[in-house]
C-alpha cells in the first residue's frame, strides 16, 4: 500500500443492497460473512428471539456470546431446548437487519456504507443470488464512517490517536506524527541512557516474550512501539545530557548537563514546542481544507488564519530579538490580517448579529491567549527533564557519599540506595513523563488537528456455520 494512502481514511460510499425477498437469507448470510457493509439499522426490536436468548442465558453464568448464523432459518424453540445461545444471538442479529430493510413488492433493499474498494467484488458475489449493489448519493450533512488503512508504522501509534477520538472521515490521520512527537517529548523529559535502556529492554521483552514466566508480558505487546521508541530517544538525550543512572560518568556529555544550563534547556524546549505547533497548524489547515474547502481553511483559527497569526507573532518576536524594525512591522501586519480573517470565521460560525460579534470577539481573544500559553506549555519538557536529573543526582550523590566512607555496611547501604533510588526515580518519572507527553499531545497538538470527531466504521460481520 502506498504510504500516502495510510494518511487518510478509506473512501466510503453509501450503497443499497437490493435483493428478491425470497432470497433474502442467503443474501444476508453473504453480507454477514464478508463483513464489508455497515447497514443502517432502524430502531426495531426482535422480541421473540431476544426473549428466547435471555431465557437460555439465564440458565447459567451470563457471558458474552459470539453470534453464529445457520444456513437455514432455525426453529427458535429447538434452539432454546438445545441451549444454543450462539445461534440464537446470530438469529437475533439477522432479524434486526431484516426488519430494517425497505420492501416494495417482491424486492427488499438495505441501505448502508461500504468501502469503495469492496463494492465491485461484493456485487459479483451477490449476483448469483439475484441481488445487486447500487451506489447512492450520501445524505447532505451526514459524515461517512471512518475506516483507517494503516501501515505497520501508523498502526503502531494508532492507539495514541484513538484514545483521543475517531479520526473524522475528511481528515488526515496524524498517527505517525503523533507517535514521533510523543516519543520525542517523553525522551526529553526522561533523558537518561540507563533508564532509557531499561525501557528498551522492556519493549523488546514485551515484543518477543518467550513462553514461561514472561509470557504474561505478551498482553502488553501493543505498547512495544512506545516502549522501544521512548527508550531509544531517552538514551539519546541521556548521552546528550551525560546521564546514565544519574551523573555517574558512564557516558560522555555530548551537549550539556541539564542542571548547569537550565535556562538554555527551557528555551530549547519552547523552541521544540513551537516547531511542533507549527506542524500541527499545517496539518490543521490541510484538514480544514478537506472538510470545507479553501474558505473554511482560510478563516479557521485551527487553519490558515491561525497558522498566519502564529507565524506573524513569531516574526515579531524574531524582529524584536534581532532588532529588525522591518521584521516587527511585517509580523504585526501579518498578525492583524490573520486576526481579521479569524474574526470573520468566528463571526460566521456564531450566526452573525451583535451577539455573534461579541461571541467571536471573546473566542478570538481566547485563541490569541492560548497561542502564548500553549507555546510556553512546552517548557514542561525542560522542567520535568530537570526534575529527573535532580532526582538522579540526589540518588547518585547519596550513593557516592556512602561508598566513599568505606566499610562493608556503608557499601551495602550504598548499593541499596542506588538500586532502590533508581527504581523509584524510574517509576515516578516514567509515569510523569508519560502523562505529560500525553497531555501535550491532546491539548496542544490534537486540539488544532481536529475540530470534530468521526464515527468508526462498524461492518456487519458474523460467522456463518459451515
Amino acid at each position: 500500500m502506498p504510504w500516502r494512502e495510510t494518511l487518510e481514511p478509506a473512501r466510503m460510499e453509501r450503497v443499497a443492497v437490493i435483493a428478491p425477498q425470497d432470497r433474502l437469507r442467503p443474501v444476508l448470510l453473504t453480507l454477514a460473512s464478508r463483513g464489508c457493509v455497515e447497514p443502517e439499522l432502524l430502531s426495531v426490536s426482535v422480541t421473540e428471539a431476544e426473549d428466547v436468548l435471555l431465557r437460555v442465558q439465564a440458565r447459567g453464568p451470563r457471558q458474552p456470546t459470539a453470534p453464529l448464523l445457520s444456513r437455514e432459518a432455525p426453529d427458535l424453540a429447538a434452539l432454546e431446548r438445545a441451549g444454543d445461545a450462539a445461534t440464537l444471538a446470530g438469529e437475533m442479529e439477522i432479524k434486526k437487519v431484516d426488519a430494517s430493510m425497505i420492501r416494495e413488492g417482491s424486492i427488499a433493499a438495505l441501505a448502508g456504507w461500504a468501502p469503495s474498494s469492496e463494492i465491485e467484488q461484493l456485487a459479483q458475489v451477490l449476483a448469483p443470488e439475484g441481488a445487486a449493489v447500487v451506489r447512492l448519493m450520501p445524505p447532505h450533512g451526514v459524515q461517512p464512517p471512518t475506516l483507517l488503512r494503516g501501515s505497520s508504522a501508523s498502526d503502531a501509534f494508532q492507539p495514541l490517536v484513538n484514545t483521543y477520538g475517531t479520526v473524522p472521515y475528511a481528515d488526515l490521520n496524524p498517527s505517525i506524527l503523533a507517535g514521533i512527537a510523543y516519543v520525542l517529548m517523553f525522551g526529553m523529559m526522561f533523558g537518561d541512557a540507563g533508564h532509557g535502556s531499561l525501557l528498551l529492554v522492556l519493549g523488546c521483552v514485551a515484543a518477543w516474550a518467550p513462553q514461561g514466566r514472561l509470557a504474561f508480558l505478551r498482553r502488553f505487546r501493543w505498547a512495544t512501539p512506545f516502549l522501544i521508541g521512548a527508550g531509544l530517544v531517552s538514551m539519546g538525550f541521556g548521552f546528550a545530557f551525560g546521564e546514565a543512572f544519574g551523573p555517574t560518568g558512564l557516558v560522555p556529555t555530548l551537549w550539556m548537563r541539564p542542571l548547569d544550563h537550565a535556562t538554555t534547556l527551557l528555551a530549547v524546549s519552547v523552541a521544540i514546542g513551537a516547531v511542533i505547533l507549527a506542524i500541527s497548524y499545517t496539518l490543521g489547515a490541510v484538514n480544514r481544507f478537506r472538510e470545507g474547502g479553501v474558505a473554511r481553511s482560510l478563516v479557521a483559527l485551527s487553519g490558515i488564519a491561525g497558522a498566519a497569526l502564529y507565524l506573524g507573532l513569531a516574526v515579531v518576536g524574531a524582529g524584536w530579538y534581532w532588532h529588525r524594525t522591518s521584521l516587527v512591522i511585517s509580523g504585526i501586519a501579518l498578525a492583524i490580517l490573520a486576526l481579521a480573517l479569524s474574526f470573520v470565521g468566528l463571526f460566521a460560525e456564531a450566526g452573525g448579529r451583535a451577539s455573534g460579534g461579541l461571541e467571536a470577539g471573546v473566542e478570538l481573544f481566547d485563541g490569541l491567549l492560548r497561542l502564548g500559553t500553549n507555546t510556553v506549555s512546552f517548557a514542561r519538557l525542560a522542567a520535568f527533564g530537570l526534575t529527573h536529573a535532580a532526582l538522579s543526582t540526589l540518588v547518585w550523590t547519596g550513593t557516592a557519599d556512602l561508598w566513599n566512607r568505606g566499610g562493608v555496611l556503608n557499601i551495602v547501604v550504598a548499593i541499596l540506595v542506588f538500586v532502590l533510588g533508581n527504581a523509584l526515580t524510574f517509576a515516578l518519572e516514567a509515569l510523569v513523563a508519560g502523562v505529560q507527553a500525553l497531555r501535550l499531545e491532546y491539548y496542544e497538538i490534537f486540539s488544532r488537528v481536529f475540530t470534530t470527531e468521526g464515527r468508526e466504521f462498524h461492518p456487519w460481520h458474523i460467522q456463518v456455520r459451515q
